[in-house]
């Protein structure tokens, strides 16, 4: 294949695919995104093209792959998380099957669970939460919070850091109840990885501070988090951090 669209996972370099990695051993043209762990780029070939992807539009990009893959050359376009979860890797498949140029799929660890799971966030639990539902939050209001707030289990919002007061807002005003149990995971499965739970009419002020990326979790899935111990072992994680 000419075109690998490859998942890197959620931000730890060790949560690539072993054929995500192969792929990135072997390329000849790396395309990849801003928040890409710098161990992966280090793993191409040192005399491999490297394209940041943040220096393009879009369907820059597309022509990219395009381009690249119709000269032959192995190309990794290489995405945050799975290519295909608010990854926008399905336009770029669109853009290459259009062109007739060969392409692969390589699945990646997606955010939605491995980032709450990092920090002791089951998405569902037994008794708990049985489903989930996860949406994008950057364009915060012209999501249907009425729909979200109504929804039953556990709703994960993608690039919801920086706009979760007023998500919780939204969802408050909408019925979801303000003592809901919220988190706001940033920089999730990272080094840089920081929590903050707090019941949803107060987790707009918990987490002010917080860099972004952040994944923000809404359920009673993220009470789960205590009873697994998870609150003293970040603060032990924390001291040891500190300690380095």
């Amino acid at each position: 294949m000419s075109v690998a669209i490859v998942g890197a996972g959620p931000g730890d370099p060790e949560l690539i695919t072993v054929r995500g990695l192969a792929r990135l051993r072997e390329c000849e043209v790396l395309v990849y995104d801003r928040l890409v762990a710098e161990e992966l780029l280090d793993e191409a070939p040192s005399d491999a093209l490297r394209i940041a992807r943040d220096d393009f539009k879009q369907e820059d990009v597309n022509k990219l792959l395009v381009m690249h893959g119709r000269n032959g050359r192995r190309v990794v376009r290489l995405k945050g998380g799975d290519p295909f979860v608010f990854g926008r890797g399905g336009e770029e498949v669109l853009a290459l099957a259009d062109a007739g140029v060969p392409f692969e799929l390589v699945p990646g660890v997606s955010s939605i669970a491995a980032v709450p799971e990092s920090v002791g966030i089951p998405v569902t639990h037994r008794g708990v939460s049985s489903s989930v539902t996860a949406f994008a939050a950057n364009d915060v209001e012209g999501l249907d919070a009425a729909a979200l707030a109504r929804v039953p289990g556990t709703l994960v919002a993608f690039m919801g850091g920086a706009v979760v007061d007023r998500l919780a807002e939204r969802l408050i005003e909408h019925g979801r109840p303000a003592g809901t149990p919220a988190a706001v995971i940033s920089c999730g499965t990272t080094d840089r990885e920081q929590v903050v739970t707090a019941p949803l009419g107060a987790i707009g002020a918990a987490a002010r501070d917080l860099p972004t990326p952040a994944l923000v979790v809404i359920g009673d899935v993220v009470a789960v988090r205590e009873a697994l111990g998870f609150a003293d072992f970040e603060a032990l994680r924390t001291v040891r951090r500190s300690a380095a």
